[in-house]
């Protein structure tokens, strides 16, 4: 990958680099009471290109990836609009981090991350500016979708009860989808003439299109400049309109048309894996936990746990000593003991430090967010925690399902009930 691409994937909108055209300011949509003009079309025009030639994938007729482009931005821009009308604000604390970790990303600090940006041409305090607009975008999102989506123990029962549920839980499937939407409340001639254009782009597929290329320049779906793919999906984080349709397809084949209240949609199975069961290296391990405080210093607190140490060395018991000075008051009753802990379970810091660690050692003191710890590794084992998983996996499973669901009703509703006025000249 090069690094343009690695730094175009990171977030949907960069600036075009500086000098490359004049500004054209000519308004091509107007959104309530924003305008989109004709420069930030192009600009984004010219980036969803890169990121398709990159992908090699062929590109629509230009008119229609302008079209597609423009539909992105305006429900973008509605976003930000609602965002701003909910008093979401991203400060400055939020937007450097969000920098610093892209920066990470890249293996490079803060500094280094700007100086190539400018260095290829782009313009640092727009991409910072173009970066907050997607954290605004992604809370509007979680206030207004996010979290209104939960799940129940009885959903996940029911989906790894049900036969085609759990049977593939086992397998994944990579997915294309083209969406023809109608809005809410279509009228029948709404309805029918979706209908139309819906049959008539699978007449299309099925006489050899190309899909992706297709479902840049027809789908109605926030996909559609991705080629319409899904990426690998189990059954359970697909629509549910969807999961019988899976279930019937072979790699590569296409859908029918399935209705839904979005719309009319074509799916395509670009492939198949399986999965195996899901074996983790578990630890048992115990800890002893001292916190500074405002009568306890961090030297203070590091002279203490180095004593622990030292005692522990010496031949006393760490259980005896756990209970009697661990401020950690869950694990300190029974000795220290966190019982069997799985990778990602703790902190890095405490993780990172009980790795190093064989069966029978104590760690030197460990600094963490929680204070410092002495860490003992009792035991490991290879644990087949594959049911747990698959719970967990089924939850979220349900909980993308259901979100992918309510986004695209929502993101429909709002461009439903929004004034928008194009000014878009194709000739």
């Amino acid at each position: 990958m090069t690094r343009y691409s690695l730094l175009l994937t990171l977030f949907f909108v960069l600036l075009a680099p500086a000098g490359a055209n004049e500004p054209l300011n000519r308004i091509v949509a107007v959104i309530n009471d924003d305008v989109i003009t004709l420069s930030q079309l192009e600009d984004r025009v010219r980036l969803i290109r890169q990121q398709l030639e990159e992908r090699n994938t062929q590109l629509p007729p230009a008119a229609a990836l302008r079209r597609q482009v423009l539909e992105r931005l305006i429900v973008e821009n509605l976003q930000l609009q609602m965002a701003e009308r909910s008093g979401i604000r991203v400060d400055d604390e939020t937007l450097n981090a969000a920098l610093r970790n892209m920066a990470a990303q890249n293996g490079m600090n803060l500094s280094e991350f700007r100086e190539l940006l400018i260095r290829d041409g782009y313009d640092y305090e727009t991409f910072r500016e173009q970066l907050r607009d997607e954290i605004t975008m992604k809370r509007i999102r979680q206030q207004m979708v996010e979290s209104r989506v939960h799940v129940t123990q009885q959903e996940i029962d029911n989906l790894l009860a049900s036969a085609a549920g759990y049977s593939d839980q086992d397998r994944e499937y990579r997915l294309s989808h083209i969406l023809v939407s109608i809005p809410e409340a279509a009228t029948p001639d709404q309805v029918e003439a979706a209908r139309k254009r819906a049959e008539d782009i699978l007449a299309r597929l099925r006489a050899g299109a190309d899909f992706a290329q297709t479902a840049i320049a027809e789908s109605d779906s926030q996909q559609a400049l991705n080629g319409g793919d899904l990426g690998w999906r189990k059954t359970g984080k697909l629509p549910s309109f969807f999961s019988d349709v899976v279930n019937e397809l072979q790699k590569g084949q296409i859908s029918n048309l399935i209705r839904s209240p979005s719309g009319f949609h074509i799916i395509k199975i670009t492939d198949i894996r399986g999965d195996e069961r899901h074996v983790v290296n578990q630890t048992h391990a115990r800890h002893i936990l001292l916190r500074p405080d405002t009568l306890t210093s961090e030297a203070d607190i590091r002279v203490r746990m180095q004593q622990l140490h030292d005692r522990i060395l010496g031949g006393e018991d760490f259980a005896k000593l756990a209970r009697s000075h661990s401020q950690d008051t869950g694990s300190a009753v029974r000795g220290g003991d966190l019982g069997w802990v799985n990778p990602g379970d703790m902190v890095p810091e405490f993780e990172e430090a009980m790795n190093r660690l064989q069966p029978g050692e104590v760690s030197e003191p460990v600094k963490s967010r929680f204070g410092w710890h002495l860490i003992q590794v009792l035991e490991r084992r290879q644990y087949d925690n594959t049911e747990e998983y698959r719970r967990a996996r089924a939850r979220e499973s349900i909980l993308r399902r259901k979100r992918d669901e309510e986004l695209e009703v929502w993101l429909r509703r709002l461009r439903d009930e929004s004034y928008v006025e194009y000014h878009l000249d194709e000739s």
